[in-house]
């Protein structure tokens, strides 16, 4: 039988600081800031995935966990852009492509291969927060793109190569962009899986 449901979808660009949740069960519970705070969201709506609260970027939101789990699962691509400390070798970018061993839950996890290129400084608006300036040397960009999600996977990536992530942006989920969403944006949205 159907689900005659009716369900809600959003994209969100996350912005620096917001913890990828409605309800702060932590210990701090005043000083997070929550994705409640960037809309009147219905009730039942949950985060597809997430962006650890350092994180910014594409965020999808919707009611229905069956569009949550396909959107989670391996089939779909989520591409990132993550600006390093220093200027990333090729050598390293190789590493990255073919997997990584990184932890994970307390054990070892390598990672499958993915795509990876250095980019140019893609044009995002100033964070919140100022990331440190040239005096303390170079940084670069890099596109990675994933089919799995572990916790923090692109900033340990990265610092398993020895270039440790400085800020990192989701700019793609499936065939889904950022594109140009203003910083905590939410539009409403069709169902993502259709």
């Amino acid at each position: 039988m159907p689900d005659l449901k009716e369900h809600y979808h959003y994209m969100i660009n996350k912005p620096y600081g917001y913890l990828s949740q409605f309800v702060n069960n932590g210990p701090k519970k005043n000083s997070k800031k929550l994705l409640g705070e960037l809309a009147d969201f219905p009730e039942g709506i949950m985060a597809i995935g997430r962006l650890d609260e350092k994180s910014e970027g594409l965020l999808l939101l919707t009611t229905n966990g069956k569009t949550s789990s396909n959107i989670r699962s391996k089939k779909v691509e989520k591409e990132y852009y993550a600006q390093v400390d220093g200027e990333i070798t090729s050598e390293a970018i190789e590493l990255l492509k073919n997997g990584v061993e990184i932890g994970f839950d307390g054990k070892k996890y390598q990672t499958l291969p993915c795509e990876v290129k250095k980019i140019e400084t893609p044009n995002f608006p100033e964070r919140s927060r100022k990331i440190r300036d040239d005096r303390h040397g170079p940084t670069s960009w890099v596109s990675i793109t994933l089919r799995e999600g572990k916790f923090r996977q692109v900033r340990k990536m990265t610092s398993a190569v020895k270039f440790p992530t400085l800020r990192l942006v989701r700019v793609r989920i499936g065939d889904i962009h950022l594109n140009d969403m203003k910083v905590g944006e939410v539009k409403a949205s069709d169902d993502f899986s259709a």
